[in-house]
């Protein structure tokens, strides 16, 4: 991405954070991390993740989706001799498609199917107040509604750098052209 686009999308993302209420002091707006699996289609496959903290034990993050954005199909596995990471994600503005390892068939989802690979289509809809826990290796993917959305997430250690993707094409980490 451009550096540009990045700015765009932090723009963007500290629209949804006034939205749902959520106060950011001036260094933490400067640390929101844009995420576009290297498909350079932000809009559509990606998100932008502020993470408060992230220790040995505990992460903390809020995370954007824009109208229809989808956070790629992944799971979170055991690196460094740790589980993989258990999550839960409070929905604190919008709706969430989430989609998890269990029963559920494509034909019947809520959302948009992502230009990209997905496996599990078990839905669990999550609107303002509601959330849901994810376990450690659950593949899982979700996507906002028509509104976006902001996700609280409360877990275990953070190591997102060594997730797995279902779609071999994506990649983590953010590559910025000037």
């Amino acid at each position: 991405m451009k550096r540009s686009d990045v700015e765009a999308q932090i723009k963007k993302a500290l629209a949804y954070y006034e939205k749902a209420g959520i106060i950011l002091t001036d260094e933490e707006k400067e640390r929101i991390e844009i995420v576009d699996f290297g498909l350079n289609n932000v809009d559509k496959m990606g998100l932008q993740i502020l993470t408060y903290v992230n220790t040995e034990r505990v992460c903390a993050k809020e995370m954007v989706l824009l109208p229809y954005q989808t956070c790629a199909e992944h799971k979170h596995v055991p690196t460094n001799g740790a589980e993989g990471k258990e999550e839960t994600f409070r929905c604190r503005y919008g709706r969430v498609y989430l989609y998890v390892s269990g029963e559920g068939k494509k034909e019947d989802i809520k959302a948009r199917l992502p230009e990209s690979d997905v496996s599990v289509f078990h839905e669990v809809i999550l609107n303002a107040g509601e959330q849901y826990t994810i376990m450690p290796e659950t593949w899982h993917w979700f996507q906002a509604g028509e509104d976006g959305a902001v996700i609280s997430e409360f877990s275990t250690r953070s190591t997102d750098e060594t997730d797995v993707f279902t779609d071999k094409r994506l990649v983590r980490e953010l590559q910025i052209d000037n």
